[in-house]
């Protein structure tokens, strides 16, 4: 077999690996099952204003992001099926993650009734602020707090060894880490030497135009879950010359079509490298100015620079507690990046709309509470299907 072929086979296996593990893994990684339901489902989800949405709303794609200068703030972090949409497939798909990892925690199915509750009050609230400034101004959690304390403490140092088990100049081969091709190198190479991306990579962190901009060392990144099997490539990138010249991880990841549905008409690129790039401008400002869209070896990718801010919100236990407090912050999250980019009148007939759809025994919108219900049974369904597939083949 070729690297390549050898690569998608131990990708697949990685794939179920990490998928099996439990039905809320399973959920992060099975975006493509969720809209095959969502079109099944056509007509019962009302229609909010089109808008930039997530499109793979699930609470690990939301987290502390730094932006050029190193301020943080809680934004969504994945953008990969980012599409111009509508918003009820973010609450749908948030609401579902949550309440998947409530029912890994063992909490009482009462408590993901009050999950939907928190999630829509929060949301709601959001979207009836202020959109003057991108400032979150919500309560935050405990775990958000804390994991935002950690997060503007981290310095490169932090960011090296977490990601490369070591600080040195080097991408170190391994189980994350795989040797790169002959053709593959020689890319990307040219890749780093594209004025437009040297720009981008100058213009963060305050650094001097006059900054040289070298690759020093590069592999295939096996990373992610439903990324899982793209072109991924993690590269190491010196900036400036001598003592003062700096180290920085940039991430390049393969663009491809999107499981979410887009808004009828919608004005969006035919290029998804930039669909992606354009999305994260709108919903993550943090993100987005770090990101840029371009072709490496005839494929679109999208190029970043990791920062040691950086991080996702990690759910393994949820207290009663933590799941409605994270639900209304999380939510309020969406609701600022879905409202930013609808005028007043647009956000009131969707708050009203929200409104309208209260269930008599739930404060919450009805199609929100059948469709996580919904949801869950045949997620849970399948992902016990799943794990019977994978042991059977390991067993084999």
């Amino acid at each position: 077999m070729t690297a390549p072929e050898e690569r998608a086979e131990t990708l697949l296996r990685t794939r179920n690996i990490k998928m099996a593990r439990s039905a809320h893994a399973y959920v992060r990684g099975s975006t493509v099952k969720f809209y095959e339901w969502l079109e099944a489902r056509s007509g019962k989800v009302p229609e909010g204003p089109p808008v930039w949405i997530c499109g793979d709303c699930h609470v690990g794609n939301l987290g502390p992001l730094a932006d050029a200068k190193g301020r943080v703030a809680v934004q969504i972090r994945d953008l990969d099926q980012t599409v111009i949409g509508n918003p009820a497939h973010d609450l749908i798909r948030l609401g579902l993650s949550l309440a998947s990892a409530a029912r890994g925690s063992d909490l009482p199915g009462v408590i993901t009734a009050r999950i939907l509750e928190h999630l829509i009050a929060g949301y709601e609230t959001a979207l009836a602020g202020s959109f003057d400034g991108h400032r979150d101004k919500s309560a935050r959690p405990r775990v958000i707090q804390d994991l935002l304390a950690q997060a503007t403490r981290r310095r490169w140092r932090h960011l090296a060894e977490e990601r490369l088990d070591t600080v040195k100049p080097v991408v170190p081969l391994g189980k994350r880490f795989w040797a790169l091709t002959a053709d593959e190198r020689g890319a990307l190479h040219a890749l780093f030497e594209q004025p437009e991306l040297r720009s981008t990579i100058i213009g963060l962190q305050d650094r001097d135009d006059t900054d040289k901009v070298e690759m020093v060392d590069a592999a295939y990144w096996m990373k992610g879950c439903s990324s899982l099997g793209r072109l991924r490539y993690a590269a190491m990138l010196r900036v400036g010359q001598g003592k003062g010249s700096s180290l920085c991880l940039v991430d390049v990841k393969e663009a491809v079509t999107a499981a979410a549905p887009r808004a009828a008409d919608a004005p969006m690129p035919r290029e998804n490298a930039m669909r992606v790039v354009l999305g994260a401008r709108a919903l993550s400002p943090h993100l987005g100015e770090r990101m840029m869209a371009t072709r490496l070896m005839g494929s679109g990718v999208v190029v970043r620079e990791l920062m040691p801010q950086d991080l996702k919100i990690e759910v393994e236990r949820l207290t009663e507690e933590a799941a409605t407090t994270l639900a209304e912050y999380l939510a309020g999250v969406i609701g600022r990046a879905h409202g930013r980019q609808m005028d007043a009148d647009s956000r009131e007939r969707w708050l009203s709309e929200l409104g309208r759809a209260r269930s008599s025994t739930l404060d919450a919108p009805s199609w929100l509470w059948s469709s996580i219900v919904e949801l869950l049974s045949i997620h849970e369904a399948a992902y016990l299907e799943h794990c019977r597939r994978f042991a059977l083949a390991r067993s084999a």
